[in-house]
C-alpha cells in the first residue's frame, strides 16, 4: 500500500467545512478513522464512532486522536455528512490510483464507467441519490465518482467524472447504453481514450442497424460460460468490422453479444438475450478474446463493486440521508474496497472480519503506521 505521508498529505487537501474557531479534531485523523472503520466491516456513522470509543490508547495516538478526548459520534457524522463529497472522492481516488499495479505489456487499462443508486437515501420527499462511477476493470478499484442530482442524470455527468482522472491516452472506457452518445466519443477522442459502448432502445436506428448485419455468416469469435447468484450463463461473441453502415462517429468494429442463462434451480428453462456493442478499435488492436474480456469486465463492476456495497455493506438499508452523507459514505467504502482489493483479497467480507479482530490492521492495511 502506499505510505501514511501519501494518504494523509492526500487527504489533507481536502477544505475543511467547520469553522476553525472549536476545531479538536483534524479532518484527516476523522476521515482516516471513518476509512478504517470502513475497512472493519463498520457501516454507519454510530458504528464509527463506537469503533473510534474502543480504540486502545496507542493505536488512537497513532491515529492522531488523543486517547482521552475522542471524536463523538455526533462530530464524525456533524462533519462526513457536510464535507464536499466530490472533493473527496476525486481525493481517495487518486490514491488508490498511485496504487494500481501496471497492465501487463501489451495491454491495455480498461476502465467502466457505470451509475449506482443509493436507496436507503430516499426520503418522503426526496428521490434516493445516484452516484457515477469509475473503477478498472483489472481490480475493481473505484478511481473517480460523482454525484447525479435530480436535476440532471448520469450523461452530463460522464465528462466532469473523467475529468477527475489523469491520462486517459489509450485507456478503453466502457460504458452502458445510457452512454452511447456521440458527445461523449468525441470527449474520449480528445482525451485519446478508445471505448467500448453497448447499443440499446435508446438508439434506436444505431440498433436497427447493428440487427441487420449478417451475423449468421458471421462465427463465434469467443464463448464463455459462469456461474454465480444462483444461475448459469453462456455467452457467445461475434464481430464484424464496419467501415460503412453504421451512423456512429468512428466506429470501427460491431459486437454482438448472446447471453443464455438458467437458473440453477431450473435447470430446463433458458433466457436467452441479445446484445449489441460498438467500439472505435481496429482489428490490430484487439484480438477477439480482449474484447469479449473487456465487455465481461464492464459486467463484473456489478459483483466486485455494487454487490459487495449493497450486501457486504447493507447500503441500500443505510439509513444516512442528510446533505453529503449518502456519496461521503458511498466513498468511503469504495476506499475499503479498493484498498482490499489492491491486497489481492477476493472476499471482502472475511476480510472485514479480519480486520475487525485486530485495529491495528486497518491503519496497516492503509500505510498508517
Amino acid at each position: 500500500m502506499a505510505s501514511a505521508a501519501g494518504l494523509l498529505t492526500a487527504l489533507g487537501c481536502l477544505p475543511d467545512p467547520r469553522a476553525r474557531r472549536g476545531v479538536r479534531h483534524a479532518l484527516v485523523t476523522v476521515v482516516a478513522a471513518a476509512v478504517c472503520a470502513v475497512v472493519a466491516g463498520y457501516r454507519s456513522y454510530a458504528a464509527i464512532g463506537e469503533w473510534v470509543a474502543d480504540l486502545p490508547a496507542d493505536t488512537a495516538a497513532v491515529l492522531g486522536i488523543d486517547p482521552g478526548r475522542r471524536p463523538s459520534e455526533a462530530m464524525i457524522r456533524r462533519l462526513l455528512q457536510t464535507l464536499d463529497a466530490d472533493r473527496l472522492a476525486m481525493v481517495i481516488g487518486a490514491w488508490l490510483a498511485t496504487q494500481l499495479p501496471a497492465p501487463p505489456a501489451g495491454t491495455r487499462r480498461a476502465i467502466a464507467v457505470d451509475g449506482k443508486t443509493l436507496r436507503g437515501s430516499r426520503t418522503g420527499d426526496t428521490v434516493a441519490r445516484h452516484v457515477l462511477a469509475a473503477a478498472d476493470q483489472a481490480t475493481g478499484v473505484v478511481l473517480a465518482s460523482t454525484d447525479v442530482d435530480g436535476k440532471t442524470n448520469e450523461i452530463t455527468r460522464f465528462a466532469p467524472l473523467l475529468d477527475q482522472l489523469g491520462d486517459l491516452g489509450e485507456v478503453v472506457v466502457t460504458a452502458d447504453a445510457l452512454h452511447c452518445q456521440r458527445d461523449h466519443v468525441a470527449y474520449l477522442a480528445e482525451r485519446g481514450a478508445h471505448w467500448i459502448l453497448t447499443v440499446k432502445g435508446n438508439q434506436p436506428n444505431l440498433r436497427t442497424q447493428l440487427a441487420a448485419l449478417p451475423w449468421r455468416a458471421v462465427p463465434d469469435a469467443d464463448r464463455g460460460t459462469c456461474r454465480g447468484h444462483g444461475r448459469r450463463e453462456i455467452r457467445t461473441l461475434k464481430i464484424l468490422s464496419v467501415s460503412t453502415g453504421i451512423d456512429f462517429p468512428n466506429a470501427a468494429q460491431a459486437i454482438q453479444i448472446r447471453r443464455r442463462r438458467r437458473r440453477l434451480d431450473q435447470p430446463k428453462r433458458f433466457t436467452t438475450e441479445t446484445v449489441y456493442a460498438i467500439t472505435d478499435l481496429l482489428v490490430h488492436q484487439a484480438k477477439p478474446a480482449q474484447l469479449a474480456a473487456w465487455i465481461r469486465g464492464h459486467w463484473s463492476i456489478e459483483n466486485t463493486v455494487h454487490w459487495v456495497r449493497d450486501v457486504t455493506y447493507d447500503e441500500d438499508r443505510s439509513q444516512i440521508r442528510t446533505d453529503t452523507g449518502p456519496q461521503v459514505m458511498a466513498t468511503l467504502r469504495n476506499a475499503a474496497i479498493g484498498a482490499l482489493r489492491l491486497t489481492g483479497v477476493t472476499n471482502i467480507a472475511a476480510a472485514n472480519r479480519h480486520h475487525a479482530r485486530d485495529s491495528n490492521r486497518p491503519l496497516a492495511l492503509l500505510g498508517i503506521t
